[in-house]
């Protein structure tokens, strides 16, 4: 009984709110703590579950589940706040949704303070996202439809030259005499590489070659949305060494504009962090409003 005692009085002290990103090809859940005024609060725990073809409300719910079992909590009594984003129909039990932009754009801030430019690199797109201080989308661009500038091309790419997704980073880092491809097309990605290599182009060359024409797509978002530094790189490809570079290199060759990019590497956590902090700023808000009325 004590010891029960003991466990209630602690969780007592804490509010916990909980962002679950369901993207093309992972489902990202983080756990937040807070201070019970809210004026405080640290990551508590994450995950980042690959759906393999399984069923995202399955995944999602295991995530979920191993996030309170891990961390000893019930979901009834200490989650204040369950955030969804991305496709948040696949998320049962959740006290509101948040568009991508807008969680991804706060994420990003808080792994970059003083970022005026969030690039979400997703799996199906890429977002060039200009914030306030307080990480308020205020403009965006973002490419099209076209999978052949997002984070499944790569992983589509990789898995054609027999390299781990883990590996393309460091990979590309080794590339001498990369070649950009003219006009690659995410439908015949796969007989793309076959010419590459046929014509003598090592794996190095080859992912830096297409790195380096994702990244031309993202120096013309940034362009076009007149974007401010600091900026940060968020998202699956954010944790990408070699896209990084890349992206470092194409916008170097920009004279009429420099600009400073940051990434971090828990990068592809940007919207379930966004989620999660967003539904604590609501949760809280709401509070001092019942706080109000009961005066």
């Amino acid at each position: 009984m004590a010891m029960n005692t003991l466990m209630t009085d602690e969780q007592d002290r804490y509010v916990h709110t909980m962002g679950v990103d369901v993207g093309a090809s992972y489902v990202k859940v983080v756990l937040l703590r807070y201070d019970r005024l809210g004026q405080d609060h640290r990551i508590l725990d994450k995950v980042a579950e690959k759906l393999r073809k399984r069923d995202p409300k399955d995944v999602v719910q295991e995530s979920v589940d191993l996030m309170l079992q891990r961390n000893k909590l019930d979901y009834d009594r200490d989650i204040a706040y369950l955030a969804s984003t991305g496709e948040g129909e696949m998320v049962a039990r959740k006290t509101g949704h948040f568009y991508s932009m807008t969680s991804h754009a706060r994420g990003g801030i808080h792994f970059v303070p003083g970022a005026r430019t969030v690039v979400d690199m997703g799996g199906l797109y890429v977002r060039a996202i200009k914030v306030d201080e307080r990480g308020k989308v205020v403009d965006y661009k973002m490419t099209g439809q076209c999978a052949s500038g997002s984070g499944q091309f790569i992983e589509n790419i990789s898995r054609y030259l027999g390299l781990a997704i883990e590996e393309v980073g460091e990979i590309s880092l080794k590339a001498d005499q990369p070649e950009v491809p003219s006009g690659i097309c995410a439908v015949l990605a796969e007989t793309d590489v076959i010419n590459l290599v046929s014509k003598g182009l090592s794996t190095p060359n080859i992912v830096k070659g297409i790195n380096l024409s994702i990244a031309g797509r993202v120096v013309k978002l940034l362009g076009a949305l007149r974007a401010e530094s600091p900026i940060a790189l968020v998202g699956g490809m954010g944790m990408n060494v070699g896209m990084v570079q890349a992206i470092e290199e194409t916008a170097a060759e920009n004279k009429k504009k420099t600009y400073e990019f940051l990434s971090h590497p828990d990068a592809i956590y940007s919207g379930a962090l966004g989620a999660a902090l967003w539904g604590g700023f609501r949760h809280f808000k709401l509070k001092q409003k019942q706080a109000v009325m009961a005066v």
